[in-house]
């Protein structure tokens, strides 16, 4: 067995897997102590030593996976997604990279790409992607349409909340999400009383109607991938049948050849 060979058990075990999986949420835990200064004064020296062994773990992993794949690493998104992510920590985070300390933490998503569930989730979210754009447009095109309305009704009431189409996009928004709408609509019906139907309708349309096609739109993306999952595992065993039913014919064939020849040999004793 070459070496080439050996590093691909090690890298396929699924005991590796498990480690690597055990030294992302350990280095989690290390990073997110660091964000606790009196465990940064304490232990700050240790911690920034258990962070570059988990980094030098992980740059292993990497370069062994490139060493074995070659050509075919790349091809993987997850191992570009997993090679950016551990590329940015060997940036030095010094002068205009500082920010790039705080990236770090982003080495827990790799989590994303260890485990399978995970990148269920993910694939389908990606999937639908198309949808969730229409979606958006029309949510926009609504809070549009709202905002110029609020902002000719409602300007000369509450300027501080619809004064420009600025303020109200930003106002509709923030009753979308239905933070603090009672207390805007409440200031705005003292002087405007039948304003609670704007936004009774608003909520309505943007909040329980559009947002909920956004979960639809994700359901119905993850439903489409799980039943390609099984289409492809139906055919998987559907080939490996066939092959075992070839097998068999062909066993049974050699079986029949043998019985044919046995029976030729006794009406031909010579």
């Amino acid at each position: 067995m070459t070496s080439r060979e050996r590093l691909q058990r090690l890298v396929e075990n699924q005991r590796f897997q498990n480690f690597i999986i055990a030294m992302i949420i350990f280095n989690a835990g290390t990073l997110a102590l660091e964000t606790s200064r009196g465990m940064v004064d304490s232990y700050g020296t240790l911690l920034h030593t258990l962070d570059y062994i988990a980094l030098a773990i992980f740059v292993f992993e990497l370069l062994a996976k490139v060493y074995v794949y070659r050509g075919d690493f790349f091809r993987d998104p997850w191992n570009i997604f997993d090679s950016v992510v551990v590329g940015i920590a060997l940036v030095p985070a010094t002068g205009p990279f500082a920010v790039l300390r705080a990236l770090r933490i982003l080495r827990v998503l790799r989590l994303v790409s260890l485990v399978p569930s995970m990148r269920k989730v993910v694939a389908g979210l990606l999937a639908a992607i198309p949808g969730m754009a229409s979606i958006a447009a029309l949510l926009g095109l609504i809070i549009f349409v709202a905002s110029v309305m609020a902002t000719k009704l409602f300007g000369g009431i509450a300027p501080e909340d619809f004064g420009d189409l600025g303020t109200s996009l930003f106002t509709l928004f923030q009753v979308m999400t239905g933070e603090s709408w009672p207390d805007i609509a409440q200031g705005i019906m003292e002087q405007a009383p039948l304003a609670w139907i704007f936004f009774i309708v608003y909520i309505l349309v943007s909040s329980f109607a559009v947002l909920n096609l956004f979960i639809a739109v994700v359901v119905s993306a993850m439903e489409d991938q799980l039943r390609d999952e099984i289409r492809e595992e139906e055919q998987r065993q559907a080939a490996e049948q066939a092959a075992a039913n070839a097998e068999i014919l062909t066993e049974l064939r050699a079986l029949r050849a043998e019985v044919a020849q046995l029976r030729e040999r006794q009406l031909d004793p010579s």
